[in-house]
């Protein structure tokens, strides 16, 4: 069969081909299609267009021209259309496209298509003889991981976020290792309506304890991954509880591959929810009971200030900048007669009068929740407290000293 070429035409090509620079050889490349626009060799072409482009740092013309060899269908052959859209997918890669850029829509659309149609030519290829059956499904591997990661980043562009989530998904199930993935994983449950939160807050776990993420980077998401816990529960829980929730959620994701159907963080609506009807009584009703509910409640209560929280004073510890008041807390007056050990200790803070307090006094006090721990030794930690002003003891006003008469002189007279 002859050539749909003539041999004019064939070395025009090959003098292209041939050529090193990748100015010179756009240049060659220019003349030749100006020449024969609709020649057979276009399949050839346009493939070195793409390659001289990216020599030359320049994504969207690598992107033009495998377009172009890519709308020239099955005149190109598997093998050509998996080059040409394997490098469109790596051009892609590398545009510093945001969202908000014009027609940002319309390429990421055409990406996201480009890379599935990636992953469909990838398949068909046929395995060459130099690969060994046992070692073809490695190499096509990596392909289908950036085509993979590229429909997932061009759907973020679109915010079509469950396709997102779908190709990311098929990233991990190749790299489940990978820091970046589960990182835009949780960024793609984050952004759906509504955010799927323990889903976001899994894949950023997954991404800090993954073992190809260095420490900066790890350290960079667990920060994130803080903030956006902390955010969740309403920005008022304690430190040191959304620092628990946080290792806790760590520990699980660098343990299990999926996140374990039961695990769930409360949310600010289910906190204060908590938060509405609550009192001192509750609180310490709850946390002594332990279980679930006293975690949730400790999540309400750490950190909030009580007012008027009533007790029986046991033990005075006097100190240079705070007296510290060791109470049992009481709700009635037989809880009052009976108690002999305390269960709370108050710091008070600028009241010295407070350590002239009376053993088995009844003092109320104003103050900060700031720990507790757990039964068997169940004990409230307070700080920043005051103690209401009419049960401290009244200062005695110092004795006046007697007014002393002068005494009498005599008067002199002679009786």
């Amino acid at each position: 069969k002859a050539p749909a070429y003539t041999l004019a035409e064939y070395n025009a090509y090959q003098a292209c081909a041939g050529e090193k620079a990748p100015a010179t050889q756009i240049k060659c490349l220019d003349d030749f299609v100006a020449k024969y626009p609709n020649s057979a060799l276009l399949v050839y072409v346009y493939p070195l267009y793409a390659t001289a482009y990216n020599q030359q740092k320049n994504p969207q013309k690598v992107i033009e021209f495998a377009d172009k060899l890519v709308a020239l269908g099955d005149k190109a052959e598997p093998g050509i259309r998996y080059q040409a859209l394997f490098a469109r997918s790596m051009a892609f890669a590398s545009l510093p496209l945001k969202e908000s850029d014009p027609g940002a829509k319309e390429i990421a659309t055409k990406a996201r298509e480009a890379a599935l149609l990636g992953l469909k030519t990838l398949d068909e290829l046929k395995r060459p003889d130099n690969i060994s059956e046992a070692d073809w499904p490695n190499t096509k591997k990596q392909p289908a991981i950036l085509f993979n990661y590229t429909a997932g980043n061009a759907a973020m562009i679109t915010k079509d976020y469950p396709a997102a989530v779908q190709s990311f998904k098929a990233v991990l199930a190749l790299n489940p290792d990978d820091l970046s993935t589960n990182y835009n994983l949780g960024l793609a449950y984050k952004a759906m309506t509504p955010a799927q939160w323990m889903d976001a807050f899994w894949y950023f776990a997954k991404a800090v304890t993954s073992k190809g993420a260095t420490q900066a980077q790890a350290d960079k998401v667990k920060k994130y991954l803080k903030a956006q816990i902390a955010n969740y529960q309403g920005g008022n829980v304690c430190d040191s509880l959304t620092d628990g929730e946080l290792n806790e959620l760590l520990q699980l994701a660098g343990s299990s591959a999926e996140r374990p159907g039961s695990y769930s963080l409360p949310s600010a609506s289910d906190i204060s929810a908590v938060q509405k009807n609550m009192t001192i009584a509750t609180v310490f009703a709850d946390l002594k009971a332990g279980g679930d509910k006293s975690k949730l409640t400790w999540l309400a209560a750490c950190g909030l200030e009580f007012p008027d929280v009533p007790g029986k004073l046991l033990e005075i510890v006097p100190g240079t900048d705070a007296v510290v008041l060791k109470i049992a807390f009481v709700t009635s007056q037989a809880e009052f007669d009976a108690a002999t050990t305390p269960n709370m200790d108050v710091k008070v803070v600028g009241q010295p009068q407070a350590a002239k307090l009376e053993k088995d006094s009844a003092p109320r006090f104003t103050g900060t929740l700031v720990s507790y721990d757990p039964d068997p030794t169940f004990f409230l930690h307070w700080d920043k407290a005051k103690v209401n002003q009419e049960d401290l003891p009244k200062e005695r006003a110092a004795p006046k000293k007697p007014v002393r008469r002068p005494t009498r002189k005599p008067s002199g007279r002679s009786n």
